[in-house]
């Protein structure tokens, strides 16, 4: 699938990456690079955007992946996600680059790091996670 269908396909699927707005930049081999635009009802008292709108970012962006790799995997689903937070974002877009580390028979680890749109030299969060896959 191309960056389109892998979009269309997580929001028809997953309602709620619709109401964020969710949306694949790009695909470029085993990377998907994603983005959830700023909306006042993602932020968090303090002024940021919220620890769930970033950890859905990084989750959607791992499944845009691996949908792209891989056919028929509708079903594979997040078994371990670790986050840590290292930066405020700020009140803008948030983009989020995922990685596929290994790709196995039963399962995908990923790596993820998303920043704020204005500074990608700094990570907001550092995402590691893994996807079972059907069999």
């Amino acid at each position: 699938m191309n960056a389109a269908q892998v979009q269309a396909f997580i929001r028809a699927g997953l309602p709620m990456a619709d109401e964020m707005d969710f949306r694949i930049d790009a695909l470029e081999g085993r990377s998907a690079f994603a983005r959830i635009p700023f909306h006042g009802k993602l932020v968090r008292p303090g002024g940021t955007v919220s620890g769930p709108t970033i950890m859905a970012l990084a989750d959607a962006a791992m499944y845009a992946v691996i949908l792209a790799q891989l056919d028929n995997v509708e079903m594979a689903v997040t078994s371990n996600l670790n986050i840590n937070f290292l930066s405020k974002p700020k009140p803008e877009d948030l983009l989020a680059e995922a990685k596929i580390l290994k790709l196995g028979r039963r399962q995908v680890v990923c790596e993820v790091a998303v920043y704020s749109v204005s500074n990608p030299q700094e990570l907001v969060a550092h995402v590691t996670g893994t996807y079972v896959l059907p069999m």
